[in-house]
């Protein structure tokens, strides 16, 4: 079933929670494996950086009803909102999961364009890839896997109008995994970061026109028309290759705490994003937003460890990227105040400085407590998108990247993730992500610009970033070459 078109009154669907906990020793690469070959398939993490992010993955098949709507579309909010509102979760004595899990409902996306429907932007960018604005399906069978407690769950939903029991669904899930046992991935290819040529690639723009960009935003911010934008360009190349092979190599070589893997009929996501935009857990939110990257190279020299705490401490020392972060964490502050208590908001992590396989990244949480009846809707309108990606003043930021970027970002700057039956919330923001459709991967990369900003060291940065996205394209799809 899909849902798009006219906005009408849905009737409200009931649903009850069934689960089951599953002792089995299963590969998250074979599992990953197995749920790309269902119909629909949707994964959320999938990997052992799911541990040090919000502690469980997620895989999904088969959904009951797509909601999709296209760009220009009339009323998005009022429509997502009443396909959001349809379904309401029945209490269960089956319901006693841990505190955050998603507990079946919709997963997808939300395209950075969705913005244009919140604040007045101008519309001058192109549409070239031409992809839904927002893509959810609502799915009633996941599987779970609880990384802290190394276990995994079997999640159903159960509706009065099933054709499938509780327990048929249950155990269908853990077939599955059952499955999965028996599937050994082949070997995944490597590919040097250092020997990866963007240049060579497909652009939205030439580098000239980056770094005469990047001057032209540092006039704006010295005109007093705004004080940070985040810019980016986009890479286009041929792939071929199964979209699965690219999320294998993404999680084996460069695994990312928010990552995921999204089909279609007509395209894929592959999102190896290690940002989160929003978390909704017992009407508590919160917001981690990353400001600050340096380059972090395999330590396998001497030569390589020296430099990594180099760059570690360059970025931990750097007064720009301080003041960009505390620019951007005041920028959330001021997006939570519309929908939290008054009181409740709070810096509940300080800048700090995280590792990852091929980056440092700077980042810091701001959180708060809802106000009582704050729907889903009411928290995208308040704080999409975020303001890591935009920059600030948001809206000032938001029109000048619509000015300055020649193509609609689509999914990448969007958010990716989940919105449970039971109002929990996970949401990425859908950075160093991939988007394959036509047999041709798209890759966008940006950095803040502040007055300070040197465009040759921008430009580096936003390539040290596509790189492992691009490493893993090269690796995966072997007719071409970067």
């Amino acid at each position: 079933m899909s849902t798009a078109g006219t906005l009408t009154k849905d009737k409200t669907v009931t649903c009850r929670l069934h689960h089951r906990q599953v002792d089995v020793n299963v590969s998250l690469d074979s599992l990953n494996e197995l749920f790309s070959t269902l119909p629909l398939p949707s994964i959320l993490g999938g990997n052992c950086a799911k541990a040090d992010a919000d502690g469980f993955s997620y895989w999904a098949y088969g959904p009951r009803e797509i909601f999709e709507l296209q760009m220009n579309c009339d009323e998005p909010f009022e429509r997502l909102q009443a396909a959001i509102d349809k379904y309401k979760l029945e209490s269960h004595k089956d319901a006693n999961l841990p505190a955050g899990v998603f507990r079946g409902g919709w997963i997808g996306y939300f395209s950075y364009e969705l913005g244009r429907y919140i604040e007045r932007i101008d519309e001058t960018a192109v549409d070239d890839i031409k992809m839904p604005l927002i893509r959810l399906g609502f799915y009633d069978k996941v599987i779970c896997y609880d990384h802290k407690q190394n276990r995994f769950l079997l999640i159903a939903l159960e509706f009065d109008d099933d054709s499938q029991s509780p327990d048929e669904k249950l155990d269908r899930l853990e077939d599955f995994l059952k499955q999965a046992e028996q599937i050994k991935i082949p070997a995944i290819g490597e590919a040097c970061l250092d020997d990866i040529n963007a240049s060579s690639l497909q652009c939205n723009m030439t580098k000239d026109y980056y770094l005469q960009t990047v001057e032209k935003i540092r006039r704006y911010i010295y005109d007093g028309l705004v004080y940070q934008v985040n810019f980016s360009q986009r890479f286009c190349c041929d792939y071929e290759a199964e979209p699965i092979k690219l999320f294998h190599w993404q999680n084996r070589h460069n695994p990312s705490g928010y990552s995921a893997y999204l089909t279609s009929d007509d395209f894929a996501i592959v999102s190896a994003s290690p940002e989160m935009f929003v978390t909704v857990t017992n009407d508590q939110i919160s917001t981690k937003p990353i400001k600050g990257t340096r380059k972090r190279l395999p330590e396998t020299s001497d030569e390589n460890i020296a430099t990594n705490k180099n760059n570690f401490k360059e970025l931990a020392d750097s007064i720009k990227e301080q003041a960009e972060l505390n620019m951007i964490i005041d920028l959330e502050r001021n997006d939570l105040v519309r929908i939290c208590e008054y009181g409740t908001r709070r810096v509940t992590q300080g800048r700090t400085i995280e590792t990852y396989p091929t980056v440092f990244h700077a980042v810091a949480t701001v959180s708060g407590q809802l106000r009582l009846r704050t729907t889903f809707c009411d928290i995208l309108k308040a704080i999409f998108p975020g303001g890591s990606i935009t920059g600030a003043p948001k809206i000032s930021a938001m029109n000048i990247i619509d000015e300055t970027e020649p193509t609609c970002r689509g999914v990448y700057t969007g958010s990716i993730g989940y919105i449970s039956v039971d109002g929990s919330v996970c949401l990425n923001i859908a950075i160093r992500t991939v988007i394959i459709k036509a047999e041709k991967a798209y890759v966008q990369s940006g950095g803040g610009i502040v007055a300070d900003s040197d465009p040759q060291a921008e430009y580096e940065e936003t390539i040290t970033k596509a790189r492992a996205l691009l490493a893993g394209i090269k690796a995966t799809e072997k007719k071409i070459d970067i």
